[in-house]
């Protein structure tokens, strides 16, 4: 049993907080920028930077380089950063629920597993082409969507992105409080201890929001590399005392009742697989790496080799969880034990000092998400205050009230304990419904009868993977989604069906959900070039504009020519930005130039983007 008291938990949790909060304070340069920091990975400068320079973003201490880090992470930085972003204090519970469960198993795993690598990898193919479409002085994909479309589809980005990443947020600050009273063996099925897990979100949020608000997202790439080095050092420790200790031992005979490969994992996997690229598309805090990495090589290697580190992490998780079902199935079956805390029932029979480690892990996953997602939903609201000119010093300012502001309710909303999958799979169908729609936005050109994408087909198309979403819900009879452990009655009405609650198995389990979320991103994708032809057809090339032009003054406007070399013209006096027919006859970034040969797959691929304003 644990036994960890709720004194020397807070003694962990505030040591290592205090930790990152030190190396952030000192990634912001308040100690120097001297070249012993510099070697050490704690300060990070512009590509071509040094103490006292400017560099190539106009220095590391504008706002500009406080929200995108621009051109200043290496292969390394970018790796470690992506893959400690990513792996949050869920880890424990979902992976391992997926492996104890012995109907999902090996399938499941390893869809789960590929499903949280394949944004990396997407990543690795397309964020070049997204960074030279939309330039290098852009933040995330909400920049992209204004370039290729317009406001109103930007917009549309930055709503499915800040939902999802204020989901992402909620789902961590659940998952450490409820982590913290397991070990110290609070119920956290108990209203009465709700002060305790609450303190302990809090404590994050705070916490990350204090050394994020002074250091910026260089602060975060700073310490996600120091969080990802400890939790692979810690993870690895625990895999060989785990596994070394007597209780803990299998024979194969043993194992094989765990290990199964079984038509339901693999329903689980496609689900997840769909659900987690759709989600992980809308995540500014991965995007926002593509623009902080000094190049296109350094983006790709680092992408690459993070994914392969979330690949092994999720399957070393998802093992444990088939390991302490092996080991105990008769409990798991008659649910005296629980799938999603499998990994720490195999982990109950070590020390105290065993216990202790897992929280300094635990709360390391915690803080390496929570502050990757505040950065990027700062990064998505306060990027248009540094176009329009406001001061570095109110953009900075403005930054920290907004995080305040949404670290609030995230702390309200995990304190009510929702389901952390649950919670997860809300959100990722809603991002479902504008993954194609966005992303088609690659297509910048006519295919024979296939158009270019419109920002009208695009908004439509949106709009028809939420009405697929509803009529699935209407079609299968549903009216109310109902917490399938509890009971208790989450929401009702046709919009419930977002909650999906339809296998009593698990939460993304069975073959309704499956087919949802395979039906809704087709949907929304064919009904954005169906509505993009009939726009065509309707307005003509007006249709390849945004909707709303600019009316900022001039001055304004030519903050948001992302792409250097854009000709300016002046229509009815309104500011408009315009890219060539041939990105052929933009400036080349210096970064571009040096990689020449990496660019020519980019080059050859886009052709036209439309005239934005």
């Amino acid at each position: 049993m644990y036994d960890v008291s709720t004194g020397a938990a807070y003694a962990v949790l505030y040591s290592v907080l205090a930790l990152f909060t030190v190396l952030a304070i000192i990634s912001a340069g308040y100690f120097g920028k001297g070249r012993v920091l510099r070697k050490l990975g704690l300060i990070m400068l512009p590509k071509g930077g040094e103490e006292g320079e400017e560099g190539e973003a106009g220095g590391s201490t504008t706002a500009d380089f406080f929200l995108a880090a621009r051109n200043s992470a290496s292969t390394k930085t970018i790796a470690l950063s992506f893959f400690a972003s990513q792996m949050g204090a869920w880890v424990v519970y979902a992976p391992t629920e997926l492996g104890a469960n012995p109907q999902l198993s090996w399938i499941a795993i390893i869809g789960y597993a590929l499903a949280s690598a394949s944004t990396g990898v997407i990543i690795f193919f397309i964020g070049p082409y997204i960074r030279k479409l939309t330039g290098e002085k852009a933040f995330s994909t909400t920049d992209f969507a204004l370039v290729r479309y317009g406001r109103v589809i930007q917009l549309a980005v930055a709503i499915m992105s800040v939902f999802y990443m204020f989901i992402y947020m909620v789902a961590e600050l659940t998952a450490i409080s409820n982590i913290f009273g397991l070990v110290c063996n609070v119920n956290t099925f108990d209203t009465s201890t709700m002060s305790y897990t609450t303190s302990i979100a809090v404590s994050v949020a705070v916490f990350t929001w204090f050394y994020t608000s002074i250091a910026g997202l260089p602060g975060s790439l700073v310490t996600d590399k120091f969080q990802a080095w400890l939790m692979i050092i810690l993870i690895l420790i625990l895999l060989i005392v785990a596994c070394s200790n007597p209780q803990n031992q299998l024979t194969k005979e043993e194992f094989s009742v765990a290990s199964n490969w079984t038509g339901d994992g693999a329903m689980a996997a496609v689900t997840l697989i769909i659900a987690v690229i759709s989600a992980e598309m809308f995540n500014q805090a991965n995007w926002q790496r593509v623009w902080a990495a000094k190049d296109v090589p350094s983006m790709r290697k680092g992408f690459a080799w993070g994914s392969f580190l979330i690949f092994l992490l999720m399957m070393f998780f998802g093992i444990m969880g088939m390991i302490s079902f092996a080991l105990d199935p008769e409990n798991y079956l008659v649910y005296n034990k629980f799938y999603y805390l499998a990994f720490f029932d195999l982990l109950a029979p070590l020390s105290q000092f065993w216990h202790i480690v897992v929280l300094i892990v635990c709360t390391a996953l915690a803080a390496s998400t929570v502050d990757s997602v505040q950065t990027a939903i700062a990064s998505v609201v306060s990027s248009d205050f540094i176009r329009y000119g406001v001061p570095d010093k109110w953009a900075t300012l403005i930054t920290r009230v907004l995080l305040v502001i949404i670290n609030v309710p995230a702390v309200i909303m995990s304190s009510k304990r929702y389901d952390v999958l649950g919670l997860f799979l809300v959100a990722d169908l809603v991002c479902s419904t504008a993954l194609l729609p966005v992303f088609f936005g690659l297509i910048t050109k006519d295919i024979k009868f296939i158009p270019a994408p419109t920002e009208v087909g695009a908004f439509l198309g949106i709009w028809s993977g939420i009405g697929a979403v509803l009529v699935n819900g209407h079609v299968i009879g549903f009216t109310e989604a109902v917490n399938p452990i509890t009971g208790q009655v989450v929401a009702t009405g046709p919009w419930s069906y977002f909650w999906l609650t339809n296998s009593t198995q698990c939460a993304l389990c069975g073959s309704t959900t499956m087919v949802t979320f395979i039906i809704t991103p087709l949907v929304a994708g064919f009904f954005t070039f169906f509505f993009s032809k009939i726009d065509i057809m309707i307005r003509g090339e007006r249709a390849r504009k945004p909707i709303f032009l600019m009316t900022q003054p001039e001055e304004e406007a030519k903050n948001y020519n992302l792409v250097d070399g854009e000709e300016q013209q002046e229509e009815d006096g309104v500011a408009e930005a315009v890219i060539g027919d041939d990105l052929e006859k933009t400036e080349k970034d210096d970064s571009l130039e040096e990689h020449a040969g990496e660019d020519e797959k980019v080059d050859s691929a886009v052709e036209v983007v439309p005239e934005v304003a």
